[in-house]
């Protein structure tokens, strides 16, 4: 890792230390089951250890406070010949413990007796390994100890530690590390490095140190000295501050910074007004990468494409945004802006593909292969590799040691187009273990039972339910919050973590008032995706933060079961060509054997339009459909599909960075030989069943002008090339830009080869324009009408019903007598089959009904087509169109 050094410790510290290389010998064979490279006793409380061995054993923990534990001979050695040992005898685990630690429960519990307490302390700050022997003496097995747990309980007083940089003229530095045995802060200025001792806390194990004016905008490290299990031994690690506010180029090292000063503030940024805030169950939002706002914008000066600074120009992109915001958008979600690890902040370090990748064929392979040669150094990331929670990304910045600054401005443009903003945090993971675990190993990682750092995220787990992980989670929360005037948060893989870690994360916010911090803290909203897998799946660890468990929270997930309905299949098909709602199911079936017969594919898409029913009242758990089934006992793959108590708890979308893009899906799913004016209604029509339900509606940037990224399922590192977000028209909407990249998509090279080579699905002008206009209009509609923003679960089951439907359509009615002051009810059908439809609503008979103001407004001469016949209730909507009508 970049912004680790790994040094053995040498001598007292007071000089520069000179790196060593280490490598462990092999503990020597021994009959017993003695591996003390692995971690499977866990000391859950200062009283407890759960072990799986056998309880009649004699047990002990022993421990060395230099390390190098051995087992040979029959015996645990250390250094000196003979470690110390706390007896530990057998016991029960309470209700409490058992709670607290489900994974455990089922595992012997070894105690601490009282006249070994005082040795607690001094056995964490060393090596620590469990032994049981017989009532002979003889070594049985022997295993090294997982800390987190004793170390929640010895420390808990660090909870409401400050830690990190604080004080604005006489600065302070603190540090959680209670297992180092010493830790320094190392200055680094003109003169060179200076070290400064730092003192530590017994009761919280907190190290800090108070400083001069003098170190405000000097970079710093931690040198702490404490034992590491992957040595074996004593080591000194320099390394980053994980509460840093600021940090050097690559996070090299840190930078005592004070967000305070007037530098790192654009103009007016203590007086910048924002736009009104959206309760959540009203926002719509529009994810974006800040890379592919502007990178590919010929309207932005090329020194800013790709920066910050581009949201501050009046270039096509913020030109679209301030439409977009008068349309109705509310915010804008940002993929990851912190620091991540996978780009390098200089732009003098990276390195872009040289070949004109336009010039090659739609289907080729070779783009693909020009883009890998360069993705490692290139400016491209999605950003989910952390690397410090609490700092601006330096990459994206046209200077990475003005980042603050320039973030902040960004922020500013985006609030004065109208436009709140969302930023996306990655706390489950970090890039690698060497950010965090070097200062108190073993603790901010998740660990598997034999002590192997988890990574079912992708990477390396953080563990958020041990107390100061979950702290760091909270604090740079309200750091973001208060400093950087962010008004969402969208947690990744936020199923990882607690459910009690993001309502302290609520509670934190809810506490943020305008008066005091500069910040309206109830109005910011929470969401993630709460997808339940890995290691914590079924609350195997702790009540997770995942659908199911949120409701009733206000905090929003993505629901996924509106999305596989209208695009259908799965995101994982090996056949993508599996047709939904909006993707040919109703009456234009494209062949592919993977929709079974005529009669499966008519099941299928009846229970889709009860999944997207499910998906228009929020994902409502106690909505009962006209099916007479609740929401929570429609199927979607083995699990309810309704799971909400309110609907603002529902995100729904059809696509977001992940997977697909909804013009890609709908290119593999939709016959072929579809027309492209037919492929831009479908786009609308599936969009559409997302910006009319309730609840949070969600839009991957682009969707609305037909974006596409050449068929990649993962573009996370695939170039500026593949991610590319167009707004002049002329340039196309990304289609056939080469195969996708082979990582991740080359089993479905076959099926996308010959669509790439079809210049018919290329879009031009016109039919961005429509889906751009098509877009809109829904999007004004939402914002403009009530009955797309119940609210309340209440209101949803009192006015929202569903009129029976022929196959391949679906009627929304919404009763708004004294909720719109315009009308006494609206109604929206979704026609997804090439034909016209009528749709008979007895409550509309004999009433004046209309086409809803916008709709009869539009440039689309088909929706125009629309109609109602007042002597049957009857409405009549052309193929693969919605429309909204509104009842006087």
């Amino acid at each position: 890792m970049r912004n680790l050094r790994h040094i053995i410790h040498q001598g007292d510290g007071t000089e520069p230390l000179t790196p060593v290389r280490w490598r462990p010998e092999p503990p020597a064979a021994t009959s017993a089951d003695a591996d003390l490279s692995r971690a499977r006793a866990h000391w859950i409380d200062r009283d407890t250890v759960v072990w799986r061995t056998d309880p009649s054993l004699r047990h002990f923990l022993a421990f060395s406070a230099m390390g190098g534990l051995t087992c040979a001979g029959g015996e645990v050695r250390d250094l000196d010949g003979g470690p110390r040992l706390i007896r530990l005898t057998a016991g029960e685990l309470s209700e409490e413990q058992r709670r607290r630690w489900p994974h455990l429960a089922a595992y012997p519990a070894l105690k601490v007796p009282a006249r070994d307490a005082d040795l607690v302390r001094d056995a964490l700050r060393g090596q620590v390994a469990a032994v049981a022997r017989d009532a002979a003496g003889t070594l049985l097995s022997a295993t090294g100890v997982q800390l987190p747990g004793v170390l929640d309980d010895l420390y808990a007083n660090a909870a409401t530690a400050v830690l990190g940089p604080s004080g604005q003229v006489m600065p302070k530095l603190a540090l959680w590390a209670p297992t180092a045995r010493e830790v320094k802060l190392a200055l680094y200025g003109p003169g060179g490095r200076t070290l400064h001792r730092m003192r530590r806390d017994d009761e919280s194990g907190v190290w800090s140190v108070r400083g001069l004016p003098t170190w405000l905008e000097r970079e710093y490290t931690y040198l702490v000295t404490v034992y590491s299990p992957a040595a074996g031994t004593i080591v000194t690690n320099e390394v980053t501050d994980p509460y840093g506010l600021g940090v050097t180029p690559d996070g090299a090292r840190s930078r005592l910074v004070s967000l305070d000063a007037a530098a790192a503030k654009p103009p007016g940024w203590d007086r910048q007004a924002k736009p009104p805030p959206v309760p959540q169950h009203r926002a719509s939002i529009y994810e974006l990468h800040v890379r592919d706002f502007s990178a590919s914008d010929a309207t932005v000066a090329p020194a800013l494409r790709g920066t910050y600074a581009a949201f501050e120009q009046d270039g096509a992109g913020m030109r679209e945004l301030r439409a977009l915001a008068a349309d109705g958008l509310t915010h804008v979600h940002l993929l990851p802006v912190f620091d991540f690890a996978t780009v390098p902040e200089r732009a003098a370090d990276r390195t872009e593909p040289s070949r004109d990748l336009a010039a090659l064929p739609p289907d080729s392979e070779r783009q693909q292969e020009c883009v890998a040669r360069t993705a490692a150094t290139d400016a491209f990331n999605w950003g989910y590799d952390p690397l410090h929670y609490t700092v601006p990304e330096g990459s994206y910045a046209r200077d990475p040691d003005e980042r603050t600054r320039e973030f902040r401005g960004m922020v500013a443009a985006l609030n004065r187009a109208g436009l709140r903003v969302v930023m996306d945090v990655v706390y489950n993971h970090t890039h690698s273990t060497g950010v965090l675990d070097p200062i108190v190993p073993g603790y901010y990682h998740r660990l598997l039972d034999d002590g192997a750092v988890a990574t079912s995220t992708c990477c390396a787990n953080t563990a958020p339910e041990h107390l100061m992980m979950g702290k760091l989670v909270v604090d740079s929360i309200v750091t973001w919050a208060r400093q950087y005037k962010i008004d969402g948060f969208r947690f990744d893989l936020m199923g990882h973590h607690p459910k009690a870690n993001l309502l302290a994360v609520r509670r934190a916010l809810d506490e943020l008032t305008v008066a005091r911090d500069g910040v309206d803290g109830p109005s910011i909203i929470l969401y993630g995706e709460g997808w339940n897998f890995g290691e914590v799946a079924d609350d195997a660890r702790f009540e997770q933060a995942t659908q199911a468990n949120l409701a009733g929270t206000g905090i929003g997930t993505f629901t996924d079961r509106l999305r596989d309905a209208v695009r259908g299949g799965t995101p994982f098909d090996a056949d993508p060509r599996v047709q939904g709602f909006g993707s040919g199911l109703a009456g234009a079936p494209n062949g592919s054997p993977a929709n079974g017969t005529a009669e499966q594919q008519r099941a299928r898409l009846a229970h889709y339009a009860d999944l997207i029913r499910v998906g228009l009242t929020g994902n409502l758990r106690d909505y009962v459909l006209p099916c007479g089934r609740k929401g929570s006992e429609v199927d979607y793959n083995g699990s309810p599909a309704g799971y909400t108590a309110a609907p603002g708890e529902a995100v729904t979308y059809v696509d977001a960075h992940d997977n697909e893009t909804l013009f890609d899906a709908l290119a593999y799913k939709l016959p072929p030989d579809t027309p492209m004016a037919d492929r831009v209604r479908m786009q609308a029509l599936s969009l559409a069943a997302a910006l009319l339900s309730q609840g949070t509606v969600f839009v991957h940037a682009g969707s609305e002008r037909l974006r596409s990224k050449s068929f990649d399922r993962n573009s996370y590192d695939s170039g500026d090339w593949f991610n590319r977000l167009l707004w002049d028209c002329a340039q196309g909407n990304g289609f056939g830009a080469g195969l996708p990249p082979r990582a991740g998509n080359e089993a479905r090279w076959p099926y996308a080869r010959p669509l790439l080579a079809d210049p018919a699905l290329r879009p031009g002008c016109a039919d961005i324009g429509a889906a751009r206009a098509r877009f809109g209009e829904l999007l004004r509609i939402r914002a403009s009408t009530p009955a797309f923003a119940l609210g309340s679960p209440e209101e949803v089951r009192r006015r929202l019903s569903f009129p029976a439907s022929a196959e391949g359509v679906i009627a929304l009615h919404v009763d708004t007598e004294g909720l719109d002051p315009r009308w006494t009810s609206v109604t929206a059908v979704f026609n997804a089959t090439p034909q016209p439809q009528a749709q008979d609503v007895p409550a509309l008979a004999g009433q004046r009904v209309e086409l809803h103001p916008v709709q009869a407004g539009s440039d689309d001469p088909v929706v125009r087509e629309s109609s109602f016949e007042p002597a049957t209730g009857t409405l009549t909507v052309p193929g693969r169109t919605v429309a909204v009508f509104v009842r006087w």
